[in-house]
């Protein structure tokens, strides 16, 4: 029988390579949650204002805007561990797998962001 973890340590893989964490979750939380966590710390890219001059020096003349083809909510986000999309109700102790989950090792997840169709959008 496995053995379930109390927490878990978990980097999330976005599709441009570059990774969010590790950060250590406790095995009850709800991939919801895990959802929110990384659209709090999807990476953010630095732009300067064009509508200040070159010559100040103002941190209000840098914006932070969000990495191109970020998520905008939770729906927008699927995290896929040993192969499976996991489902937002379930927790992180349900979604441990035997094979690939190492006690007190990293689990990695990777990150699709997949916006929301529109009815009635032909491609």
């Amino acid at each position: 029988m496995a053995v379930v973890q109390d927490q878990l340590e978990i980097k999330f893989r976005l599709t441009d390579g570059s990774d969010i964490g590790p950060k250590t979750f406790p095995a009850a939380t709800s991939v919801a949650t895990l959802k929110e966590s990384v659209l709090a710390q999807w990476p953010k890219v630095l732009f300067v204002d064009p509508a200040f001059p070159s010559s100040t020096l103002s941190l209000s003349r840098f914006l932070l805007l969000e990495k191109e083809n970020g998520p905008r909510t939770v729906k927008d986000v699927k995290l896929i561990s040993a192969g499976k999309i996991l489902e937002n109700n379930k927790t992180l102790g349900e979604c441990q797998s035997p094979l690939c989950d190492i006690p007190g090792g990293l689990t990695t997840m990777h990150v699709v962001v997949q916006p929301p169709s529109e009815k009635g959008t032909i491609i």
